[in-house]
């Protein structure tokens, strides 16, 4: 929980749970890396209360202040931070207590690393000094990690990478995690949970699929944004360089998925992509039409609306003008059919699903 005023005056209020990842979302100079900051001691704001496992880092209303090297916090940088003339696992054990050969080597491994701990980062790729600054950050055996937009200095597929390593890392992590982020797409792939933040201010606060629903939390980051995660699974993969998914409504055709028939997926669809319709259409180029109801119609101030369309215990999400939804005439518990284009659906809205 954290209360605060800083470069830019903060009024943000939230709690991670052990093992949970929040994502603290919203455009530059929102705040987003003051409050981690102030988390980690590298900024003392003149009121504000942070607590970590029951013990106070920060309280000055009690007059509490922990320097940082006493708060025991992983902090992972978007720009590695690394020792050029250290090994990886030199880089790994300056941040032990006690230096620890063996568990840097395991810490390497966990994340991937195996082999390789006797590199510089010169010799390293860019993601590979990623995972090193991520195993330097468990080193330290935090009861906070804190990511401050740890993705941004890598090309695509590198990211796309980290993020199921990061999935698959997380069954090892039993401290909260706090990830600092402008993409959307990241934060509603890796978080449990959302914080938005504009101008300093907590416009929401819910679990990742509550705020990827509400419009105006998302007005702070750009309605284009607004994305429904659906669970899929890999059917089969087939000789037109199609992946059939099974999916909540349907099947789902995607450009070639990486996966073997079996693995469990989330897939991100934007609210902009999807088109509407009251009968199941025929003569159509789009190969993706799941079936559903209305779920609920919400309405903004603008000319558009976005209509919840429920399937298979799931919502899909479509973003469409008011007239078009007067003109279905579209209620709650009506059936509908939700169409979506093979294409639209980028590689990156394409995650392994987590545990």
């Amino acid at each position: 929980m954290a209360r605060a005023e800083a470069p830019i005056p903060l009024d943000v209020d939230f709690h991670v749970a052990p093992g949970e990842l929040l994502a603290l979302v919203g455009a530059s100079g929102s705040g987003k890396t003051t409050l981690l900051r102030s988390i980690a001691g590298l900024w003392t704001p003149a009121t504000g209360r942070v607590v970590v496992d029951g013990t106070p880092w920060l309280d000055t209303g009690a007059g509490v202040t922990l320097a940082p090297h006493r708060r025991r916090v992983g902090l992972v940088f978007q720009n590695y931070a690394l020792f050029p003339h250290m090994s990886a696992a030199q880089n790994v054990m300056a941040a032990m207590d006690r230096a620890d050969r063996a568990e840097a080597v395991r810490l390497l491994d966990l994340v991937r690393l195996d082999g390789l701990a006797d590199r510089r980062p010169a010799e390293l790729s860019g993601g590979q000094q990623q995972r090193v600054a991520v195993a330097r950050a468990l080193a330290r055996r935090p009861q906070a990690l804190l990511l401050d937009e740890p993705f941004s200095a890598v090309d695509r597929a590198t990211r796309e990478r980290l993020h199921a390593e990061i999935i698959a890392l997380r069954a090892h992590l039993e401290m909260p995690v706090v990830l600092v982020t402008h993409d959307v797409n990241e934060a509603q792939h890796l978080a449990d949970r959302m914080v938005v933040i504009e101008a300093g201010r907590m416009v929401r606060d819910g679990t990742t699929a509550e705020v990827m629903a509400d419009a105006h939390a998302l007005r702070a980051m750009g309605l284009r944004e607004l994305a429904a995660m659906l669970p899929a699974t890999v059917a089969e993969h087939l000789d037109d360089g199609l992946t059939r998914l099974d999916a909540p409504g349907g099947p789902l055709f995607l450009p070639t998925v990486a996966g073997a028939p079996g693995t469990a997926l989330r897939v991100r669809i934007m609210a902009h992509e999807v088109i509407l319709a009251r009968a199941r259409p025929e003569g159509l180029s789009a190969q993706n039409i799941l079936a559903g109801h209305v779920a609920r119609v919400t309405e903004g101030e603008g000319p558009g609306v976005i209509v919840h369309v429920a399937m298979g215990g799931h919502e899909i999400l479509a973003r469409i003008t008011r007239r078009a939804s007067a003109q279905l005439g579209l209620r709650p518990g009506d059936p509908v059919h939700a169409i979506v284009k093979s294409m639209s659906v980028a590689r990156d809205h394409i995650a392994r699903a987590r545990d």
